[in-house]
């Protein structure tokens, strides 16, 4: 945590926040308050496990894993 009002002091998580306005709610009106948790979950479960991010060399979450993985098993056996 930084200072109060500073977006640099905490740019991840800002830049979080900001992907998740952008990409799920932004000029949608939703008729529910269950419609609007689903639509966020399936974001969340999409931005968890298939979008590419750049802080993993523009890897999924789920091909950084597996690559992190096969690593780690070539240097155990090596």
């Amino acid at each position: 945590m930084g200072r109060v009002g500073s977006s640099y002091d905490n740019a991840l998580a800002e830049s979080f926040w900001q992907g998740l306005k952008r990409e799920t709610m932004h000029g949608k009106l939703f008729s529910t308050m269950q419609q609007a948790r689903q639509e966020i979950f399936r974001w969340l479960t999409y931005y968890n496990t298939r979008r590419r991010h750049s802080a993993l060399d523009y890897l999924s979450p789920i091909e950084f894993e597996q690559q992190h993985h096969k690593t780690a098993k070539l240097q155990l056996t090596a």
